[in-house]
């Protein structure tokens, strides 16, 4: 799979860009601010309707200059080639106002498009992935969840959706102080549609954690040259509320047999709203909900310890880009999900000059292989000579002449 052609209006800092590219490589190179980041920000979007940079899509259509008037929205179009199928993606980004598709030129909705351009994005944003809050992590595995099988992005948006209304009436009845038969039997009715949506986005987060954990420990010996060894695991409040002790970091058939008890959907369902009832009182109390898919986390560990704490900056710079090259490696090997032909695009956003010679080696030589690759880096050095290809020069929102290297 690769992109073949690009055009933007109204997208970022670019007014106007048509962009023809080929496989392989294809770096972007220019200073802090010129607009290369945006490029590839652009051909991600298309393939998870989501930005790796901000969390709203307002700040993805150009800024006008004072005195001219403002778009009312971007456009993103790119030509996808998938095996021997192309495809035309094109999707508005309306400011204030949901997004509008295309596909093949019908209208269709943003949706979709997903799982037609699949893209695997390493940035600097991702030392999140080790350092941050459990959120960082959760949306990691539903971004690959739904990458996997497309469909989950209706279960994930269902999810939370309920999730918020439920929360609201959490708060209402905390405001009140009063637990009436009324509102309990409507907090029932959430209970039962909420952990029907949470089982389904459990059971598909666990479904990637079991694909990936081998990959992970692959990539993560690559990075680190065998200094130590990288485990993930899901971390599930569900089995915390049961009571299930966490086993220990190399416990690994421990986890297995945790996870194994949460992939059927239809029985952590029946738990989970076991769950909630058991814990009303307590949910009206705080006016939150406190078990559920929205409470779960992915843990990673270093040896016995775990990362996040424990980790030296160069080690949660290793573990981080072994997540992403796993992700890389375990959607190009899953034949099951894409019939053998789906290798997705290697995004790398500025992320050589942050790496040591050793961690740019290992992310050089599994990106070489990629179908296609494109990236950015502030000058030409910062291109490892393995990832020699097409080159584009940016400044200014523009792209400069391509050069060919053979």
């Amino acid at each position: 799979m690769y992109v073949s052609d690009l055009a933007l209006d109204d997208f970022r800092s670019f007014q106007e860009l048509v962009l023809s590219l080929q496989p392989g490589p294809t770096a972007f190179i220019g200073p802090n601010g010129q607009g290369k980041t945006n490029l590839v920000e652009a051909v991600a979007y298309l393939s998870t309707l989501s930005s790796h940079r901000v969390g709203t899509d307002t700040a993805l259509v150009r800024r006008a200059p004072a005195g001219t008037p403002q778009p009312a929205g971007a456009v993103i179009r790119a030509k996808v080639v998938h095996g021997e199928r192309p495809s035309v993606l094109e999707l508005e980004v309306i400011a204030g106002r949901a997004n509008r598709a295309r596909l093949n030129r019908s209208a269709a909705r943003p949706r979709d498009l997903l799982g037609v351009l699949r893209t695997v994005v390493f940035a600097p944003e991702d030392l999140a992935l080790v350092r941050e809050e459990p959120g960082v992590r959760r949306r990691f595995l539903d971004d690959l969840a739904v990458t996997l099988r497309p469909a989950l992005a209706g279960v994930r948006a269902e999810h939370d959706k309920i999730l918020a209304q439920r929360a609201s009436l959490l708060k209402s009845a905390r405001a009140t102080r009063a637990s009436t038969a009324s509102m309990l039997s409507t907090l029932q009715v959430w209970d039962a549609q909420l952990a029907a949506a949470a089982a389904r986005l459990i059971s598909a987060r666990v479904d990637v954690v079991q694909r990936l954990r081998p990959w992970v420990a692959d990539c993560y010996g690559r990075v680190s040259q065998g200094r130590s060894a990288a485990r993930i695991a899901y971390r599930s409040s569900l089995l915390a509320h049961e009571g299930a002790a966490e086993p220990e970091p190399t416990a690994e058939a421990a986890f297995l047999e945790a996870e194994e008890s949460l992939a059927d959907s239809a029985a952590v369902a029946v738990r989970l709203e076991q769950a909630m009832g058991d814990l009303h009182a307590r949910e009206i109390d705080r006016g939150a909900n406190l078990v559920g898919a929205h409470r779960d986390d992915l843990s990673l560990f270093l040896d016995a310890l775990p990362a996040k704490g424990f980790a030296s900056h160069g080690e949660q710079w290793s573990l981080a880009l072994a997540l992403r090259l796993a992700s890389y490696e375990m959607l190009r090997h899953d034949v099951d999900a894409y019939g053998g032909d789906g290798e997705p695009v290697l995004i790398l956003d500025d992320v050589f000059a942050s790496l040591d010679e050793a961690r740019r080696r290992a992310l050089a030589g599994i990106a070489a292989d990629a179908q296609q690759v494109l990236l950015t880096a502030a000058v030409d050095d910062d291109v490892p000579a393995s990832l020699d290809g097409a080159r584009f020069h940016v400044a200014n929102g523009e792209t400069g002449s391509q050069v060919l290297h053979d």
